[in-house]
């Protein structure tokens, strides 16, 4: 029970993807990091209230007696969110023209002309910071 509500909350920190990327999903990192720490977190971290941040401490705060395999996946999962955020922030610039001029939207506000975007007839830049960024 408290496994499942363990990875449910690590599944609920990550956004979830639309699409398969070249970047790793957030549902995939998710996935990896309760694969990976799950039995170290429920271990370890028991009773703590988990989000990100909280998560992010106690697996540091116990550090020393955490698995080899949780102290490895949890830097890929993090390194690998970490990408696809990135990504979803390339969007706003690589698709900058076709944003404004296309979708008569703003950069400050990509989310809103993503299914413009993918319909719309875009630069090779722009389609690979779609891909890149999970909504292909």
């Amino acid at each position: 029970m408290l496994r499942g509500r363990i990875f449910l909350f690590i599944a609920l920190l990550a956004v979830p993807s639309w699409a398969a990327a070249e970047t790793m999903s957030f549902g995939d990192a998710a996935a990896m990091l309760a694969r990976g720490c799950g039995a170290d977190i429920v271990t370890n971290c028991r009773g703590v209230n988990l989000d990100s941040n909280r998560l992010k401490e106690c697996l540091s705060r116990n550090r020393d007696v955490i698995s080899q395999q949780c102290k490895a996946t949890y830097l890929e999962a993090v390194d690998a969110i970490q990408k696809r955020i990135a990504a979803r922030v390339t969007v706003a610039n690589a698709c900058r023209n076709e944003i404004v001029k296309i979708c008569h939207g703003s950069t400050k506000e990509t989310s809103k002309s993503v299914s413009c975007l993918m319909t719309a007839n875009i630069n090779r830049n722009c389609a690979q910071a779609l891909t890149d960024a999970g909504y292909r």
